[in-house]
């Protein structure tokens, strides 16, 4: 009896410890088998998401191929297949999200040219567009422009452009809309301050020299140079102003850069050197870090008391005007914090008379001040009266910030 009570218990362990072995190599085998379907499973989503990541050319000009055949059969009317393809580019460069970056057309690089050469044929007035809302609106109507003689005004929101909205479309291409052949009219509608309904205007084009430069000596030998742009007659004009205003034995001078959207860097430079002594004005830093430095290097530069006024829409070149004299500690510089955009735009002209701009680096002042988004803060802050701000000429006498300017340039000048 003991004997069999022995045997049974030998076989039961054996028993015990052979099932355990069996569901323990199940429990590894069914491990193994999920842990195998769930990097199976991992494997397939990571190439499924590099498949959406890895947008290949073929399968972009297949996708496109297969567009073009679905208009082809089935949208309604004619398709002008050279707008077909100048659309393609321009959502290719839109697709950056950059406000700056553009696709120009054959007309509109060639009205492009003409601009910053500084004479085109439109209504006469700066505009700028804000980045974060596409807002395009007037910053000055040229006082012997058609804009300024049909009424419009500083801070007018321009609405539509020969019946089309045009919030969010690019500056360049609502700008092109409003140039055109010398004679012809041109429809806008705008958006007025204490106007419950749009304004409608009908404005004939014509030829418009930008005024780029406006100067007079002021009371007790003080010049006073306005810059509207910066463009490649701006440097000669600016020159001969302040070689002017010298000769007549000027004691200080103030550059009033308000509302001035910018323009060419090489413009803003060779500015630059006609007014401070050598050394570092600008630099930029391009995406893989490369350097390039513009330097003062003419050693003639003005000698006496300088102030720089400044608004919210003084930006780009003006920025890098006014942050170098302020570096430099080579004048005071007046207003309110300036538009803030430190990145610098690069017009690439390609080879079937189309051009590509694309933003291609940021741009810092002498002290290493890169201030896109910021500003350039004042030395010393002051609104421009409320009841001024919509006046496209103001008398010397009123405007409290360029008389804010004169009075700090009479205390350095004793």
């Amino acid at each position: 009896m003991k004997k069999n009570f022995i045997t049974g218990l030998i076989s039961g362990l054996c028993g015990s410890i052979l099932l355990f072995a069996i569901i323990g190599t199940i429990f590894v085998m069914s491990n193994n088998l999920s842990t195998d379907n769930e990097n199976q499973q991992l494997e397939t989503q990571e190439e499924n998401q590099t498949a959406k990541e890895d947008q290949s050319y073929s399968q972009i000009m297949d996708k496109l191929i297969f567009l073009e055949m679905l208009v082809d059969n089935y949208y309604l009317e004619e398709v002008d297949r050279k707008a077909f393809a100048d659309g393609i580019y321009k959502g290719f460069i839109a697709s950056l999200e950059d406000p700056y970056s553009t696709y120009y057309t054959q007309e509109e690089y060639k009205q492009l040219m003409e601009s910053s050469s500084g004479v085109y044929h439109g209504i006469g007035a700066t505009v700028s567009q804000d980045a974060k809302t596409g807002v395009i609106s007037i910053v000055k109507p040229f006082k012997t422009g058609p804009a300024y003689e049909a009424g419009l005004l500083p801070g007018d929101i321009i609405y539509k452009v020969e019946n089309e909205e045009v919030t969010g479309v690019d500056l360049t291409e609502v700008v092109s809309k409003m140039k055109g052949k010398e004679g012809t009219k041109v429809r806008i509608s705008i958006v007025r301050e204490g106007e419950s309904k749009p304004l409608d205007f009908t404005i004939t084009r014509r030829k418009i020299e930008v005024p780029t430069i406006e100067y007079k000596m002021l009371k007790d030998k003080v010049g006073y140079i306005i810059i509207s742009e910066f463009d490649e007659i701006t440097v000669t004009q600016f020159k001969k102003a302040v070689d002017d205003l010298e000769n007549q034995g000027m004691k200080a001078l103030v550059i009033d850069v308000r509302n001035n959207p910018g323009g060419l860097l090489d413009a803003v430079v060779a500015m630059l050197d006609r007014v401070l002594p050598k050394g570092l004005l600008v630099y930029t830093e391009d995406k893989h870090g490369n350097r390039s430095e513009e330097e003062a290097k003419d050693a003639k530069k003005v000698s006496v008391p300088l102030a720089v006024l400044i608004n919210g829409n003084s930006a780009s070149a003006s920025e890098i005007f006014a942050g170098a004299i302020q570096d430099y500690k080579a004048g005071t510089v007046v207003g309110t914090t300036s538009f803030g955009k430190g990145i610098v735009q690069k017009v690439i002209p390609l080879t079937d008379g189309t051009a590509v701009k694309l933003t291609i680096s940021k741009y810092f002042t002498p002290k290493v001040r890169n201030i896109h988004g910021t500003g350039i803060k004042p030395d010393v802050e002051i609104e421009l009266d409320a009841e001024l701000q919509k006046q496209v000429v103001i008398p010397i006498e009123k405007d409290n910030q360029l008389q804010e300017a004169i009075k700090i340039l009479k205390k350095k000048m004793k």
